[in-house]
């Protein structure tokens, strides 16, 4: 079973990546904020304790993202493997997703990082904001945007380091040539 941990920074092209690395490997996709808007839509109760905490305008608890991700793996019985988007944001997550894989015998197979130039995140993240007219594209939000995942993410890519999971794969250049890149990881 391939389990991927798919990182990047804002803008490094970690949706289109993902979409033709589910493609080619046929893996479920869990993105948390998908996650948590099912579970909410679904009223079940990890959805309306996340509602109620997210309508306050805080932070949903690791326990129940991770119990949200649990329950979305136990769905999955035949699935060929997973792609975590988005997840884990923390040192601590990366460890209770561990956890969870562990019982069920499985594992991160590989954490994938899409380096990117700070400057070329910002160039197609202001492209992006003129040509969809996303209001959260603007040069203030986007620095911040990178500054809180350099903040967060840096200790988890650590992390993997540690565990030898962790691969840095070129994220300038054309999506095909970045997608080769990625299977030639995926292929070792």
């Amino acid at each position: 079973m391939l389990n991927i941990v798919l990182f990047g920074p804002p803008g490094s092209g970690k949706g289109t990546q993902s979409e033709k690395i589910i493609a080619s490997w046929h893996l479920v996709h869990l993105s948390t904020g998908d996650l948590l808007r099912a579970e909410i839509a679904g009223k079940t109760p990890l959805g309306l304790r996340a509602g109620s905490i997210m309508q306050k305008g805080e932070l949903v608890p690791d326990e129940v993202v991770i119990g949200i991700i649990e329950n979305r793996i136990d769905q999955e019985k035949d699935a060929k493997g997973f792609i975590f988007d988005g997840f884990p944001r923390t040192v601590e997550q990366a460890r209770s997703l561990d956890a969870l894989l562990a019982k069920r015998q499985l594992e991160i197979s590989v954490m994938i990082s899409l380096d990117v130039p700070r400057q070329e995140l910002i160039d197609r993240l202001l492209k992006r904001g003129k040509e969809q007219g996303r209001s959260d594209d603007t040069l203030e939000v986007i620095e911040n945007r990178i500054k809180v995942y350099e903040e967060q993410t840096f200790p988890v890519m650590d992390y993997y380091k540690k565990t030898g999971k962790y691969r840095g794969v070129d994220g300038i250049g054309s999506i095909e040539d970045i997608f080769k890149r990625i299977i030639a990881v995926l292929n070792v």
